[in-house]
C-alpha cells in the first residue's frame, strides 16, 4: 500500500521546521510552535495538517508580516546552509496567502523566493484573486527570470483550473490577461516549464475552445518542433471533441471516401483482463488524407448509463487506395479515478474526431470465492 499522503507533513517534520526558523530568528518560540503544530496531527489528513502548521506559524511569528516575511526568507535554503524545503513549505503556502495581501509587493517577493525550494502556485493565487491585475504586472515580469521554477510559477500559478488549488473565476471567464505571460514562455528552453503553458491552454480550451484554437493557429506558422509539440498538447481536449479549427491547425480536415471496419477479438471480457480490437481503414479517394485515430469507450455508470472516455491512438497518413490495419488492447484493470460496472459497454472509434465505427461488449466482474 502507499504511503498515505497526509503523512508527509508529521510530527519530525515539524520540529525540523521549528529547529530552522528559530536559528534564523532569537526570539522564535521554537517549542510553543512544535506544540500547536503537532496537537492532534495524526488524525488529521494532509491539507488540515498543513492548516494546523499554518496556525502555529500565526501564533509565533511576528504579526507584522514584513518581519515575519523577513524570517521566512532568510530559513530558506542557500548555497551555504540548510533551510525550510519540500513539504515544509505547504503551510508557509497558507501563511503567506492569509497574512500578505496587505503587503503585496513583499508577500509576492518572498513566493518568488521560495518556489524553487517547493511551489509557490497554491499561495499565489490569493493574490491574483484579490488584485488581479496587480498581481499579473508583477509575474509578467518572471517570464524572462533567470531561474526556471520562477518562470514556471507565472504560467503554472496562473492557470485558470488548476489542480488542488483554488479556481481563479475572474481568469476562467476572461483568460486573455494572461494569454501574454503564456506567448512569453512559449520558447522556453525548459521542457518543465514548457509542459506548464500547454496545460494552461488546455485549461483554457475547456472554457474558451474558439479562442485556444485561434491562439494555436496564430502560433504555428514556422513552429519549431518544441512549440509545435507545446501547442498539440495545449489542443488535446480540443483534438479529443473534435473541434474543426484545431484539427485543421494540425492539418486533419474532415475524414472523407474512408471506408472504416471495426472487429472485436473478445467482446465478451472479465474485469482485470482487456478488450482486444482492431480497425482497418481504406482511402476510396483520389487524394492522401491524414487521420488522427481516436478510440472513446463508453463505460457503463451505477445508474446504467454510459459515460464516454477518450483515448488517443495514433496518427496516419494513407493514400489513395491505401488501406491500413493496426489492433490495440485496452486494459480493463483497477485504477483510483474510475470505478467499474458490469454490463454492456460501447467502444466507438473516431477519426478526425468523428464517430466512424462502434460496437458493443459485456464487462462482468469477477466471482468472489467461495469461503
Amino acid at each position: 500500500m502507499p504511503e498515505p499522503l497526509k503523512n508527509l507533513l508529521h510530527p519530525a517534520l515539524v520540529r525540523a521546521m521549528a529547529e530552522i526558523i528559530a536559528a534564523n530568528a532569537s526570539s522564535f518560540d521554537h517549542g510553543r510552535f512544535a506544540a500547536l503544530a503537532t496537537d492532534g496531527i495524526e488524525s488529521l489528513e494532509l491539507m488540515e495538517r498543513a492548516a494546523l502548521i499554518r496556525d502555529a506559524l500565526f501564533a509565533t511569528l511576528p504579526e507584522n508580516f514584513p518581519q515575519a516575511a523577513a524570517i521566512l526568507a532568510a530559513s530558506l535554503p542557500t548555497a551555504a546552509k540548510s533551510g525550510l524545503t519540500g513539504w515544509m513549505l505547504l503551510p508557509v503556502n497558507q501563511f503567506i496567502a492569509a497574512r500578505g495581501l496587505q503587503d503585496f509587493e513583499v508577500a509576492l517577493d518572498l513566493l518568488k523566493a521560495l518556489t524553487p525550494h517547493f511551489t509557490a502556485e497554491f499561495g499565489i493565487r490569493q493574490f491574483i484573486h484579490h488584485d488581479q491585475a496587480r498581481a499579473l504586472a508583477t509575474i509578467a515580469r518572471w517570464t524572462d527570470d533567470e531561474n526556471q521554477h520562477v518562470r514556471r510559477l507565472a504560467s503554472e500559478g496562473t492557470r485558470p483550473r488548476l489542480p488542488w488549488a483554488m479556481r481563479l473565476p475572474q481568469l476562467v471567464k476572461d483568460p486573455s490577461p494572461i494569454l501574454p505571460i503564456l506567448t512569453a514562455l512559449m520558447d522556453d528552453p525548459e521542457d518543465y516549464v514548457r509542459r506548464s503553458v500547454a496545460n494552461s491552454l488546455n485549461d483554457i480550451a475547456k472554457d474558451h475552445p474558439d479562442l485556444v484554437a485561434a491562439f494555436i493557429a496564430d502560433h504555428i506558422e514556422g513552429a519549431s518542433a518544441e512549440r509545435r509539440w507545446l501547442l498539440k498538447h495545449a489542443s488535446r481536449t480540443l483534438l479529443k471533441k473534435g473541434h474543426a479549427q484545431a484539427l485543421a491547425n494540425f492539418g486533419f480536415g474532415v475524414a472523407s471516401s474512408l471506408e472504416c471496419s471495426l472487429h472485436l477479438a473478445n467482446p465478451a471480457v472479465l474485469f482485470g483482463e482487456g478488450l482486444d480490437f482492431g480497425i482497418r481503414l481504406r482511402n476510396t479517394g483520389k487524394t492522401p488524407q491524414s487521420l488522427m485515430i481516436d478510440y472513446a469507450i463508453h463505460h457503463v455508470k451505477a445508474d446504467g448509463t454510459l459515460s464516454p472516455k477518450v483515448f488517443k491512438w495514433k496518427t496516419v497518413t494513407l493514400a489513395s487506395g491505401e488501406d491500413h490495419v493496426v489492433q490495440r488492447r485496452h486494459a480493463m484493470r483497477p485504477i483510483t479515478t474510475r470505478r467499474y460496472y458490469p454490463g454492456e459497454h460501447r467502444i466507438v472509434i473516431l477519426i478526425n474526431g468523428a464517430e466512424t465505427a462502434t460496437e458493443r461488449f459485456i464487462l462482468s466482474m469477477p466471482s468472489a470465492p467461495t469461503p
